[in-house]
C-alpha cells in the first residue's frame, strides 16, 4: 500500500475527485469498531484516488461489499476502518477494513457535481484499466451468447494486456522498449474495441486525447487517421525472406553435403541474392546444430518488384567425398566437392502460404553432369529431359517465412528471430532505397566456365579450381574468401569438379569482402588442377589466371564478364613470388595488338565480376572530376559529364562533388559559374528521386556543417536572376523548370553563404544583398503575373516555381524579419493572375501553394498571419463558391481553424476568427449543402471523396463555430442587411445541422466526434435563439425559421448517440461528466421557445404534434416534464380556435401508433402522461373533454404497451391474437380509426395463418371485406393489395376467405359467400366463373356430407391478478379448443404460455385479494356449449354431419354445473339432497370468431332439484340407448361391443340398485306430500323408468340377433340379470301406453322424404321408419362399462368421484344429472375425478362419502366419464313433459337431444372400427317408442330405398394443433359473428367419441378450384346487440339483391314432395343475436355510428 501520510491517526478524510461541501453529509452512525473518533471534513480536494485491492463481501454490520478494482471515496476513518461509498453506487454507504484499499496519487477535473478522479499515472494504464472493466462485462456475455470463437480470442488479448500493464508499472523498460510496448497495448485496445462494436479513441502519441484539449479539426483528423488505418493498412515496400533449413531426407546418404540458397529471376536468368551457405553431416542435418545463425538466414531487402511468379529461390547441393557415387571406399582418400541435387520453390508460393510453414522441397539431378550448371533453369521451364527425381523419398525441409516491414521494425516484432541468432544474406547490389552511411564493399565473383586442353591425356581432365585473394605484398588475404552468407570466409575456395570434362561451367558465385583500403594492389588468383582417380587421387596443378582488383588511376574491376588467360605451370611452380606474373598480362580484352600468339590460345577461363561499394567507383569520369586541380584542363568536359554519370556514383561521393563544385565557383566563377550551377541543380533534383531522397538530411549537414562558399550567394543569386529573366522570352522551358525545381537548395546555398559571409565581414554589404534579394523577387513576381495560354509553357513554369516557392520562408526567416518575408510571400503571391482558365492547372498549384504555406513555420506566427490571411481567404473564398478542389480547401481550412485553437489565447485570434466567419461560413455552409445534395455517383472512389470532404467542411465549420463567441454571433448578426438575408442564412445554419446529425455523416464507432459535433450544435443554437425570437415573432413571423429550428431541436433529441439508456454504465457516466444530458437542455429550450410563440402556437397545430410526442416518448424523465405540458398548451389554443381538439386528439392517436410500435414509450411513460395532463386541466373550462381525451389515449398507450410487449419474439401467438383483437376493437369502437382498424384487421389476419387457425383467419377477413361494396370504384394501393376497383377487391376477398373457411372445415360459411359472389357473376352474365362458383358450392356440400369434423372442447378461462396484460387483467373468457385437446392438455398449455401463473384449484369466484395481487392467477375449467338453433337440432331428417356444425357454432352461451347437498345429507340414499348449481355464460360475442376465445359478459347462475337431475339422467341414458340400438339395427356398427357394454352397465347397475335409488328417494310418501308440487316430474320419472325398461328388453331382443357365440354367456346373464331388474321394480308387464307404440321416434314423427328410409320389421312384427336423435352420433367410442348403476349408492360414486374406501370427496363434483346413468351430456365438463374405474361400478357406497360445495376444485385427474357431458340447455329453458292429455307429436325433448359419451373398455373398441352405411341415407333400427302422451302411436310411413353407397372405413387423421388458448380472446368486435367448423364435445378426452364420419370418412383436402385473382363479397347491415359491444361486423346483414335463403324447416313434418335436404341457415341468422329467453333480444338497438367513407381509398 501507499504510504499517506495522514495529520491525525483519526479522522476524516476525503479523497476522490474532490469532496465538495455539498456532497459532505453528516457523519452517520455506522457499525465502525468501538470507540470511533469523528472529526469534521475540511472541505478541501485530496490528490488521493483509493482503489480496492481485494473484493470484501461487507458481511460485518453496515459493511459495504466491495469487489476488486472499484474505486472509492472515503468519508471516515477510525482505527483500521474507511466508511464511504463505491463511485459507482454513491448512495449506498457503509464501512470497510484499510488493509482493502490502495491509496493511489490522482488529480481532479471538472470540479463540481460530474466531478472526475483521474489518477496520476500513465494515461496509457488509465486507459487499459477503464477499457479492461469494460470488456470484462462483455467478454463474459459472449460467453451466454455462445460466440466462442471470440470469447477465447478476446480473453487472450486480456491476459496479454494485463501481462504487459505489469511491464510498464514496474517501470523497469527503456525508452524504446517502453515505446513499443505501449503501441503494442494501444493496437490490442483498439482491436477488441472493433470486435465488440466500441467507440474509436483518438489517440496522439499512444495517448487518449481530450477532444476540448484539441481543436475539432484536428480530432477529425486523429479520427479519421484512425479509421482509415484501421481499415487500409498501408503495404510495406520492403519485404525480407526468412528460411531456416533444418534436414535432407535421403535413403542414399553417407557423404557431408553443402546447400546454397540463393535468390533467382528465372525472367533475366541471374541471381538477384548472394547465397547462403549451410553445411550438413552425413545424416542430413546442420553440422552446428546450436548455432541457428548458421541454419537461419534473413534475405534483405527484397523489393515488391521481386515477389513475382517467376522469382524463385534455388538450392544447390553440393557432396563431398569420392569421384564416383558408387566407388569404393578405399579406391581414394582425396575427397572432391560433386553435384547432387537442386530444388527450386516460387517466392508467390510464400504469399499464401500460412505462416512459417515448412516446406519439403523435391530433390532433382541432372541426366548429364555438364547441365548442372543450369540445372535450376531446366526444372523451372520443365525441360523433363535433362533432369530426374535424385531418389523417390529425397526431400529438403525447409521454413520458409516471408516478413514485411524495415529491418528495424522486424527486430521489434520478431524479437526471437533475431535473439537466437540470425545470419543476413544481402541482395546482389543496393536496396531500393540507399541510405547514407550505409557501409559496404562487397566484391562477388562468378566462376562461369573454361576451356582446357587434354595435356596429353586420352581422356579429359576432371578440373577444380582453387581460389586465393591476395594483398599488395602476395600475401593471401585471410578469412576473405566466402562461399555465402552464414559460414565463416576462408583462406582459399575450392570449386566443385566435373568429372571428364575439358570445358566445364560452374557458374560458382563466391563473395570477397575485402576491406577498402586493402583494395588497392590486391588481386585474386585461380589454381587448375587436375583430379586423378588413380595414382591415390592426386590433384596436380596444370595452369593459373588472376586479375587485379583495382587499376592504376584508382578505378576498380569493371563489373562484366572477364576472359581471362590461362597461364600453363608445373606442380612445383613457385606461384609465392606474385611479383613474377602480376608482370604479365591478365585478360585476353588487355593484350597488346602484337602479342597474337597467346591471342590464339585455346584455353581461356571466364569469370564475371560485380562491385557493391559505398567507397570504391569504376567510373573514370567521377575521378577526373574530383581530382580537377591535376587537369584543370579537363574541367569544362568533366563538368559537363556530370550529368551522364549514375545517381549511385554521385551519391558515394556527394560530399567530395560539392567541395569540388564550390572550389571551381570561388576559383573561376565567371567561366565556370554557370555549368557549376547547372551542375549543382542537378545533383539537387537527383536527391528528388525516390531511390536518393535519404540522402537529402546527408545535403543537409553539409550546408549546415561543412560548406564553406561565403562568396558563393552573389553567383548563385545572379544566375537564378539570370534564369528567371530569360523565363518569358525562352522557347524551351525545360531546363528553366529543372532550376526551379531546385529553388529550396539554391536558397539554401544562398543563405548559409550570405551568413559565413556576414559571420567572417561583420555584416558587410546588408544592403547590397537585401537589394539583391529585392530585385531577385521583382523578377520572380514579374514572370508570375503573366498572363499566358493555360496549357502554355510559361504556365507550366510558374506552376513549377510555386511548388517549391513555400519551402523557401524558412531559410528567408533566417536572414529577414517575419514581417519582410510575410510581405515578400503576400507580394509574390498576389502578383499571380486573377483571372483564370476554367481548366488552368494554375489553379490547383495555387492552392497547394496556399496549403503548403499555411502548414509552413512562417504562417504559425500571430504577425505573419495577420498579413497572409486576406490573401488565403480570397483565394479559398473564390475556389468554394466555384466548388473546385474542395478536398484541398477542406485541408487549408482544416489546418488554418488547428492553429487558431492551439492560439485561442491570443488576441489577434478573435480578428482573426471575425475576418474567417465573414468570409468563408456562409460559403462553408452552402458548400456543405451543395455536396451533401449531390447525386452519389457509382464510383466508389468519388464517393469516398465527396464523404472524405464533407467530413473535412464539417470539421471546419464545427471548429469555426466552436471559436465563436457573443461578441463574433452579434456581429455575424449585425452584418445582415435585411430579414430575409438573415432568415437564408438561418434555415442554411438548420439544415446542415440536420445534415450532421444524420447517423451516416460519420462511421458508427466515432461517438467522440458525434458528441462533440452535438456540443457545437446546441450552442449554437442557444445563441441563435435570441435572433430567432427577435426578429421573427409577432408581425415578423416566419413560420419556415420557426418550423426548421423544431424539426431540428426533436432530430437533436431522438438522435441515437445522445440515447444515454443504451450506453454502459461507464461511458454513460463519462458522458455526463463531460457534457451533462444534452437531450434535457434542448428540450428546455424547445418548451421556452414555444412560451414564446403566443398566438403563432396555432400554426404548428397539429404538424408539431407527432415530432414533439416522439420528443416525449425519450426515456428521460426531466425531458417528459419539460415536454408533455406542451400538449396541455396545445389543447387550450385548439380549443379556443375551433371549440373542441378533435385535431390535437387526431395526430396525437396516429402518430402514438406508429412510435411505440417502433420500441418507444413505456409504463412510466404513461403514468407520467396522465399525471400531468389531467393536473394541468383541472382548472380549464373543457376539463371533461380533456379528461376524454386524456383516458382515450391513456388507453390506446395500455393496448399499445401490451401489443408491443406480445409481439416480441419468443411470445406465443395466443398471446399476440388476444392483444391484436384488443387493439383492433379498440380503433373501431373507441377512436374509430378506420384505416388503422384494416391495417390491425391484416395484422390479425396474419396471425391466424401462421398458427393455422383457418376459421378465425376468415371471420377476421370478413371485418374489412365488408366495409366495402360491389361498386367500381377505384382503391388506391393499399397494404400488399395492388391499384385495382373495389369491386375487383372484394372479389378476391371472398374467394380468400372461402378458401379458408374451407381450410377450416366450415363449409356451411363458405357455401353462402359462394352464393352471393354467384349472384354478382350471374349479373355480369359471367358465366364461365358463375360455373366454377356452381362448382364449388357443390364441393362444399360434398364436403358437409362426406368429410369428418371433429367437436372441439370449450374451456372457461378467469385471468386475475395485475400482473396480466391490460387486455386480459381480472376477466374471464370462454375458449374454443383445439382439435383432440382436452382439459388437461388446456391446462398445460395455458400454464406454458404464462410460466408465471399459479392454478386455481378450485371454481369459486375470487375475492379482491387475487384481483389486487401483484401476481397472475389463472382458473380453468370446461364449459358445455348451449347452441342456438335448436330448430335445425330437432328437426327430423337432418343429417348429423349436418347437426353437428349447429352444435358447435354460433354458440354465446355455455353451461357449467356443480353438484352439492342441500339441506341434510342422508347417508343410506344422497340423491335425495343432491342439488346442481349451474352457471350459465354469456358472451360479448359468439364462438367461434375473430378470436379463438372471447371475453364473457353475463353469470347467471341457478339451481337443479335432484328431481329434475334424475329425470335429465334417465332420459339422456334413453337417448343414448335407442342410438346405440338404431346403429346395430342399420348396421353401422361392425363391432356389437358398444351396444354390449352399454346394456351390461344399466343392467348391472340396476340389478345393484341404479334405478331403486330414485325410487326410494322420490317414489316415496314423504317426499310426495312434502312436494306436492312435483307430481307431474314424479310421473314423468316413473314414464322414463318404464321406458327404459322397455328400450332394454327391446335392445336385448335387437343383441341376441347379432350377438358372437362367444359371447352368448353374457348374452344370457344380461337376461338373467334383466329380468331381475324387472322384478326389482315390480314391473311384470309393461303399461299400455308402453305396449300401444312399437318404436319411439327421438325427433318426433318420420316423414317422407329422399332421406327416409324403408321400415324394419320390429320383433312384434311392426313397420316402422327409424330416426336418428338429432345429435345421436354412432357411440362406437363412447361407452362405459358402468353407464347404468343399478344401486343409488354406485350413482353418487360416479358423480362424486370417490372409492369405497375413500374419506373425503374428490375434486370435482359432477352433476347428478350425469351420476350413474353415465349421461356424457349432462355433467358439468370441468368435473375430474381421481376414483379408480373400479369405484364406478361399485354396488355399493360407503357412508364416509360426503359431498361438499367448498371442495369443489380443478384437479385434472381421472374423472368418471359419467361426470363430463352435462344437457346443453338451461334449465329453465328446458321444456318440461307434457301432461298425458296433451295431443301432440312423439314428444322431441331439447334437453335430451345431446347423445351420451361413455368411455369404452379397452378391449372391447377401438378407434378405427370401420362402419358402413350409404352416404347420408341412414338406416335405423326399430326402437321401442317413448310414451305418447296423447295415447296416439307413431304414424308409420314407408319410402322406397336407394342403393346404398359405400364408404371407406379410413379414419380421418386431423393434425394435432394446439396454439395458445390467449388467441381467442375478444373484447367483443363482431357481435354477431357466423360460427364455423368443429363439432360439439365436452370437456373429456375427444378420443373417447368418434361421430359416423369420424370413423368412417376421409377428410378431403381444401378446396382446389383454380380461384380469379381478385374477389369480393357484399355485406348486409350492421347491428348491435348492446351499447356498449362492439358492432357486429357481419357480411350476412345487409340488404343486397340476391336470392332469399330459405329458413331451417320447423318441427312439423313437411309434405313428401316439398322434402329437400336441409340448407343450413345464413350466419347472419346464426349471429343475429342471443338465445330466446334474452331481454336483449326483444328490443333493436341503434346502428353504430357509420364509417367515414375514407376507406374507399384503401
Amino acid at each position: 500500500m501507499a504510504d499517506w501520510a495522514m495529520p491525525h491517526k483519526r479522522g476524516l478524510r476525503s479523497k476522490k475527485l474532490s469532496l465538495h461541501s455539498n456532497l459532505w453529509q453528516a457523519p452517520e452512525r455506522s457499525g465502525c469498531p468501538a470507540n470511533v473518533n469523528r472529526e469534521p471534513s475540511a472541505h478541501k480536494t485530496l490528490c488521493i484516488s483509493p482503489a480496492v485491492l481485494a473484493s470484501f463481501r461487507g458481511t460485518v454490520q453496515n459493511g459495504l461489499p466491495l469487489e476488486i478494482g472499484d474505486t472509492v471515496q472515503i468519508l471516515e476513518k477510525c482505527e483500521g476502518w474507511y466508511r464511504g461509498f463505491v463511485l459507482k453506487n454513491p448512495n449506498a454507504k457503509g464501512i470497510f477494513p484499510c488493509s482493502y484499499i490502495h491509496l493511489k496519487n490522482a488529480h481532479i477535473k471538472n470540479k463540481g457535481q460530474f466531478e472526475t478522479v483521474v489518477p496520476t499515472e500513465d494515461s496509457v494504464i488509465t486507459e487499459m484499466t477503464s477499457t479492461l472493466r469494460d470488456w470484462g462485462t462483455m467478454w463474459k456475455q459472449l460467453y451466454v451468447k455462445n460466440e466462442g470463437d471470440l470469447f477465447h480470442r478476446l480473453w487472450h488479448v486480456m491476459n496479454e494486456i494485463l501481462d504487459l500493464r505489469r511491464q510498464v508499472l514496474v517501470g523497469h523498460l527503456t525508452h524504446d522498449r517502453m515505446r513499443d510496448v505501449k503501441q503494442h497495448i494501444t493496437a490490442r485496445l483498439d482491436w477488441g474495441n472493433e470486435q465488440l462494436g466500441l467507440d474509436l479513441v483518438p489517440r496522439r502519441e499512444f495517448s487518449m486525447v481530450d477532444p476540448d484539449d484539441i481543436s475539432v479539426t484536428e480530432l477529425y483528423r486523429l479520427m479519421e487517421h484512425r479509421h482509415r488505418k484501421k481499415e487500409t493498412p498501408v503495404p510495406a515496400s520492403t519485404h525480407h525472406l526468412f528460411v531456416h533449413m533444418k534436414s535432407l531426407m535421403s535413403s542414399n546418404l553417407g557423404e557431408e553435403l553443402e546447400v546454397f540458397f540463393y535468390i533467382y529471376d528465372s525472367r533475366e536468368s541471374k541471381p538477384l541474392s548472394e547465397r547462403f551457405f549451410v553445411k550438413l553431416n552425413k545424416n542430413g542435418v546442420p553440422k552446428s546444430p546450436e548455432k541457428t545463425e548458421r541454419q537461419c538466414t534473413l534475405f534483405v531487402d527484397l523489393g515488391s518488384g521481386d515477389l513475382r511468379k517467376d522469382v524463385y529461390i534455388v538450392v544447390h547441393i553440393i557432396r563431398i567425398g569420392r569421384m564416383g557415387a558408387g566407388e569404393k571406399k578405399n579406391t581414394c582418400s582425396v575427397q572432391y566437392r560433386r553435384p547432387f541435387g537442386c530444388a527450386v520453390v516460387s517466392i508467390a508460393d510464400l504469399l499464401t502460404a500460412d505462416s512459417k510453414d515448412d516446406h519439403l522441397l523435391k530433390v532433382y539431378a541432372c541426366n548429364t553432369e555438364s547441365d548442372w550448371y543450369q540445372i535450376h533453369d531446366n526444372i523451372i521451364k520443365k525441360v523433363n529431359s535433362r533432369y530426374n527425381l535424385s531418389g523417390s523419398n529425397t526431400g529438403l525441409a525447409v521454413a520458409l517465412q516471408l516478413l514485411h516491414g524495415d529491418i528495424e521494425q522486424l527486430r521489434r516484432e520478431y524479437m526471437a528471430i533475431f535473439t537466437r541468432g540470425v545470419s543476413i544474406t544481402r541482395k546482389l547490389g543496393f536496396s531500393d532505397v540507399i541510405m547514407p552511411g550505409e557501409m559496404r564493399n562487397d566484391l562477388y565473383i562468378t566462376l562461369e566456365k573454361g576451356e582446357f586442353e587434354k595435356g596429353g591425356k586420352t581422356v579429359a581432365r576432371n578440373v577444380e579450381i582453387t581460389v586465393y585473394a591476395l594483398d599488395v605484398d602476395g600475401q593471401i588475404l585471410r578469412g576473405f574468401v566466402a562461399a555465402g552468407s552464414g559460414e565463416p570466409g576462408a583462406d582459399e575456395y575450392h570449386s566443385f569438379v566435373l568429372y571428364h570434362n575439358n570445358s566445364p561451367r560452374w557458374t560458382e558465385q563466391i563473395k570477397l569482402p575485402i576491406p577498402v583500403d586493402m583494395f588497392r594492389g590486391s588481386h585474386v588468383r585461380f589454381e587448375f588442377r587436375h583430379c586423378s582417380t588413380k595414382d591415390k587421387g592426386e590433384k596436380k596443378l596444370f595452369g593459373f589466371s588472376f586479375v587485379p582488383l583495382m587499376q592504376e588511376d584508382g578505378r576498380t574491376l569493371p563489373d562484366g564478364t572477364h576472359e581471362l588467360i590461362v597461364h600453363k605451370c608445373e606442380e612445383n611452380a613457385n606461384l609465392q613470388d606474385c611479383a613474377r606474373y602480376l608482370k604479365l598480362p591478365f585478360s585476353k580484352a588487355h593484350l597488346p595488338g602484337n602479342n597474337q600468339a597467346v591471342k590464339g590460345t585455346k584455353e581461356s577461363f571466364w569469370i564475371t565480376s560485380f562491385l557493391c561499394s559505398t567507397k570504391l567507383t569504376q567510373n573514370g569520369d567521377m575521378l577526373d572530376l574530383l581530382k580537377w586541380r591535376a587537369h584543370p584542363e579537363r574541367i569544362g568536359d568533366s563538368l559537363s559529364k556530370l550529368k551522364e554519370i549514375d545517381g549511385s556514383e554521385i551519391v558515394k561521393f556527394l560530399q567530395d562533388t560539392l567541395d569540388t563544385l564550390f572550389g571551381i565557383l570561388d576559383e573561376s566563377s565567371q567561366r565556370y559559374g554557370l555549368k557549376v550551377f547547372d551542375c549543382l541543380v542537378h545533383i539537387i533534383n537527383l536527391l528528388q528521386d525516390s531511390k536518393f531522397q535519404h540522402f537529402k538530411p546527408v545535403m543537409d549537414t553539409y550546408i549546415e556543417s561543412h560548406f564553406a562558399g561565403a562568396l558563393s550567394y552573389r553567383d548563385l543569386i545572379k544566375v537564378l536572376k539570370w534564369y528567371v529573366d530569360r523565363i518569358i522570352e525562352a522557347e524551351h522551358q525545360e531546363h528553366i523548370q529543372q532550376v526551379l525545381k531546385a529553388t529550396e537548395y539554391v536558397f539554401k546555398y544562398i543563405v548559409q553563404s550570405r551568413r559565413l559571409f556576414a559571420l567572417a565581414t561583420g555584416g558587410q554589404s546588408e544592403e547590397e544583398f537585401r537589394c539583391c534579394m529585392h530585385e531577385l523577387f521583382m523578377s520572380i513576381r514579374f514572370f508570375l503575373s503573366q498572363d499566358s495560354p493555360a496549357n502554355g509553357p510559361i504556365t507550366h513554369t510558374q506552376a513549377v516555381f510555386l511548388r517549391t516557392f513555400p519551402a523557401v520562408y524558412g531559410e528567408l526567416l533566417k536572414l529577414f524579419t517575419v514581417k519582410e518575408v510575410a510581405t515578400f510571400v503576400r507580394e509574390t503571391l498576389g502578383s499571380l493572375p486573377a483571372t483564370t482558365h476554367a481548366d488552368c492547372p494554375l489553379e490547383a498549384v495555387k492552392l497547394q501553394c496556399i496549403a503548403k504555406t499555411v502548414e509552413s513555420q512562417l504562417y504559425t506566427n500571430p504577425e505573419s498571419r495577420c498579413i497572409l490571411l486576406p490573401v488565403v481567404l480570397r483565394l479559398l473564398q473564390t475556389h468554394m463558391q466555384e466548388q473546385k478542389d474542395l478536398v484541398m480547401c477542406g485541408h487549408i481550412l482544416t489546418s488554418m481553424l488547428s492553429l487558431i485553437k492551439r492560439d485561442d489565447t491570443e488576441p489577434s485570434v478573435s480578428e482573426e476568427v471575425d475576418l474567417i466567419v465573414d468570409s468563408l461560413l456562409g460559403v462553408l455552409l452552402r458548400t456543405i449543402l451543395e455536396i451533401s445534395n449531390r447525386p452519389q455517383s457509382t464510383g466508389g472512389t468519388m464517393r469516398l471523396q465527396f464523404q472524405d470532404v464533407t467530413g473535412e467542411f464539417v470539421a471546419c465549420l464545427l471548429a469555426l463555430l466552436k471559436q465563436m463567441k457573443d461578441k463574433h454571433y452579434q456581429q455575424l448578426l449585425q452584418s445582415f442587411t435585411s430579414k430575409d438575408e438573415l432568415r437564408d442564412f438561418l434555415l442554411q445554419l438548420f439544415t446542415v445541422f440536420r445534415i450532421l446529425i444524420r447517423p451516416e455523416m460519420f462511421p458508427k464507432d466515432w461517438t467522440v466526434m458525434r458528441l462533440v459535433t452535438n456540443n457545437v450544435i446546441i450552442t449554437t443554437v442557444l445563441y441563435l435563439s435570441d435572433a430567432l425570437r427577435k426578429n421573427f415573432l409577432s408581425d415578423k413571423f416566419d413560420y419556415k425559421v420557426w418550423e426548421s429550428y423544431f424539426y431540428l431541436s426533436v432530430i437533436f433529441i431522438n438522435q441515437p448517440c445522445l440515447q444515454l439508456e443504451t450506453f454502459s454504465p461507464s461511458k454513460r457516466k463519462k458522458i455526463l461528466e463531460k457534457y451533462g444530458d444534452m437531450r434535457v437542455m434542448m428540450g428546455c429550450e424547445i418548451f421556452s421557445m414555444w412560451q414564446n410563440l403566443g398566438e403563432h402556437k396555432l400554426n404548428f397545430i397539429p404538424t408539431m404534434i407527432g415530432p414533439f410526442l416522439e420528443v416525449t416518448l425519450v426515456p428521460q424523465p426531466d425531458l417528459r416534464n419539460v415536454m408533455i405540458p406542451i400538449f396541455h398548451d396545445m389543447m387550450d389554443w385548439e380549443q379556443r380556435r375551433s371549440g373542441n381538439f378533435k385535431q390535437v386528439e387526431a395526430k396525437l392517436i396516429d402518430k402514438l401508433d406508429s412510435l411505440m410500435s417502433e420500441g418507444k414509450g413505456d409504463e412510466t411513460y404513461r403514468e407520467l402522461f396522465n399525471s400531468i395532463l389531467l393536473k394541468k386541466i383541472e382548472r380549464e373550462t373543457w376539463r371533461e373533454s380533456g379528461i376524454s381525451l386524456i383516458a382515450t389515449v391513456t388507453r390506446l398507450m395500455e393496448r399499445l404497451l401490451d401489443y408491443r410487449d406480445c409481439m416480441k419474439l419468443g411470445e406465443v401467438d395466443g398471446k399476440k391474437i388476444g392483444c391484436t383483437v384488443s387493439l383492433l376493437n379498440f380503433y373501431k369502437t373507441e377512436l374509430n380509426k378506420e384505416e388503422m382498424y384494416i391495417r390491425y384487421i391484416h395484422k390479425l389476419y396474419d396471425l391466424h395463418m401462421k398458427a393455422q387457425n383457418f376459421t378465425e383467419a376468415s371471420y377476421t377477413l370478413l371485418l374489412y371485406d365488408e366495409l366495402l361494396e360491389w361498386s367500381e370504384r377505384p382503391l388506391r394501393e393499399f397494404l400488399n393489395y395492388p391499384m385495382q376497383s373495389e369491386w375487383q377487391r372484394k372479389e378476391y376477398l371472398h374467394l380468400t376467405i372461402i378458401q379458408n373457411f374451407d381450410r377450416g372445415k366450415c363449409w356451411e360459411n363458405g357455401i353462402l359467400l359462394c352464393r352471393e359472389l354467384a349472384d354478382q357473376y350471374e349479373s355480369y352474365y359471367d358465366y364461365r366463373n358463375l360455373s366454377k362458383m356452381r362448382m364449388m358450392e357443390a364441393s362444399l356440400y360434398d364436403k358437409i356430407m362426406d368429410q369428418q369434423r371433429l367437436e372441439p372442447e370449450f374451456f372457461r378461462v378467469g385471468f386475475y391478478g395485475k400482473k396480466f396484460p391490460f387486455f386480459l387483467r381480472n376477466k374471464e373468457f370462454v375458449c374454443r379448443g383445439h382439435d383432440y385437446e382436452r382439459l388437461e392438455a388446456f391446462q398445460q398449455r395455458m400454464l406454458n404460455e404464462f410460466p408465471h401463473a399459479i392454478a386455481m384449484q378450485h371454481a369459486n369466484q375470487p375475492d379482491q385479494t387475487i384481483y389486487q395481487a401483484e401476481a397472475q392467477y389463472l382458473q380453468i375449467y370446461a364449459v358445455t356449449p348451449i347452441p342456438d338453433s335448436q330448430d335445425v337440432l330437432q328437426r327430423d331428417g337432418v343429417p348429423d354431419n349436418i347437426k353437428s356444425f349447429y352444435k358447435v357454432n354460433n354458440i354465446w352461451r355455455f353451461r357449467y354445473d356443480r353438484p352439492f347437498h342441500k339441506g341434510t345429507k342422508d347417508k343410506e340414499n344422497e340423491f335425495k339432497s343432491l342439488w346442481v348449481e349451474r352457471t350459465t355464460l354469456t358472451l360479448v360475442q359468439s364462438l367461434p370468431g375473430i378470436s379463438r376465445w372471447f371475453e364473457v359478459e353475463k353469470r347467471e347462475l341457478v339451481e337443479v332439484s335432484p328431481l329434475e337431475n334424475a329425470i335429465e339422467v334417465i332420459e339422456n341414458k334413453n337417448l343414448q340407448l335407442r342410438t346405440l340400438i338404431t346403429q346395430c339395427q342399420t348396421r353401422q356398427m361392425q363391432n356389437i361391443n358398444p351396444l354390449t357394454m352399454c346394456l351390461n352397465g344399466v343392467i348391472d347397475a340396476a340389478v345393484n340398485g341404479g334405478l331403486a335409488r330414485y325410487q326410494e328417494a322420490f317414489f316415496v310418501k314423504d317426499y310426495m306430500m312434502n312436494h306436492p308440487e312435483d307430481g307431474d316430474k314424479i310421473g314423468r320419472l316413473r314414464e322414463l323408468m318404464f321406458e327404459q325398461a322397455h328400450i332394454l328388453e327391446f335392445g336385448l331382443t335387437v343383441h341376441e340377433k347379432f350377438v358372437p357365440q362367444d359371447m352368448r354367456p353374457l348374452h344370457k346373464k344380461l337376461v338373467d340379470q334383466f329380468h331381475l331388474m324387472k322384478s326389482s321394480l315390480g314391473i311384470q308387464e309393461f303399461p299400455a301406453y308402453v305396449r300401444a307404440s312399437p318404436i319411439h321416434f327421438p325427433n318426433g314423427s318420420p316423414r317422407t322424404g329422399r332421406n327416409s328410409m324403408p321400415n324394419i320389421l320390429s320383433p312384434e312384427g311392426g313397420r316402422v321408419v327409424p330416426r336418428r336423435s338429432p345429435l345421436s352420433y354412432p357411440a362406437v367410442n363412447r361407452y362405459s362399462s358402468s353407464s347404468l348403476s343399478s344401486q343409488a349408492s354406485n350413482e353418487v360414486s360416479n358423480i362424486t368421484g370417490q372409492s369405497e374406501s375413500s374419506d373425503e370427496v374428490f375434486n370435482m363434483q359432477p352433476s347428478p344429472s350425469t351420476s350413474s346413468l353415465s349421461s356424457n351430456h349432462s355433467a358439468s365438463p370441468n368435473v375430474t375425478s381421481s376414483a379408480p374405474s373400479s369405484a364406478r361400478g361399485s354396488p355399493q357406497l360407503s357412508e364416509k362419502h360426503k359431498h361438499a360445495r367448498e371442495n369443489s376444485c380443478l384437479s385434472p385427474r381421472e374423472r368418471p366419464c359419467s361426470a363430463i357431458f352435462p344437457n346443453p340447455l338451461d334449465p329453465t329453458q328446458r321444456t318440461m313433459p307434457h301432461p298425458s292429455g296433451d295431443a301432440s307429436l312423439p314428444r322431441s325433448e331439447p334437453n335430451i337431444s345431446n347423445p351420451e359419451k361413455v368411455k369404452p373398455a379397452p378391449s372391447s373398441w377401438s378407434l378405427d372400427t370401420p362402419l358402413s352405411d350409404s352416404v347420408g341415407k341412414l338406416l335405423c333400427p326399430p326402437v321401442p317408442p317413448r310414451p305418447s302422451y296423447s295415447g296416439s302411436p307413431a304414424k308409420n310411413i314407408r319410402s322406397q330405398s336407394p342403393v346404398p353407397a359405400s364408404r371407406s372405413p379410413q379414419k380421418t387423421s386431423a393434425p394435432p394443433f394446439t396454439p395458445s388458448p390467449t388467441e381467442c380472446q375478444s373484447a367483443g368486435l363482431v357481435a354477431n359473428s357466423p360460427v364455423l367448423s368443429g363439432s360439439y364435445s365436452s370437456g373429456i378426452s375427444s378420443l373417447s367419441r368418434c361421430s359416423v364420419s369420424e370413423a368412417s370418412g376421409t377428410e378431403a383436402p381444401p378446396s382446389d378450384h383454380a380461384l380469379p385473382t381478385s374477389a369480393s363479397s357484399g355485406s348486409d347491415e350492421l347491428f348491435r346487440r348492446e351499447n356498449k359491444t362492439p358492432p357486429p361486423y357481419s357480411v350476412y346483414e345487409r340488404n343486397n339483391p340476391r336470392r332469399p335463403v330459405p329458413l331451417p324447416h320447423s318441427l312439423s313434418i313437411p309434405p313428401p314432395s316439398a322434402d329437400a335436404p336441409p340448407i343450413p341457415p345464413k350466419p347472419h341468422q346464426l349471429r343475429s343475436g342471443k338465445p330466446e329467453g334474452d331481454p336483449r333480444r326483444l328490443e333493436q338497438l341503434p346502428r353504430p355510428r357509420p364509417l367515414p367513407r375514407k376507406v374507399s381509398q384503401l
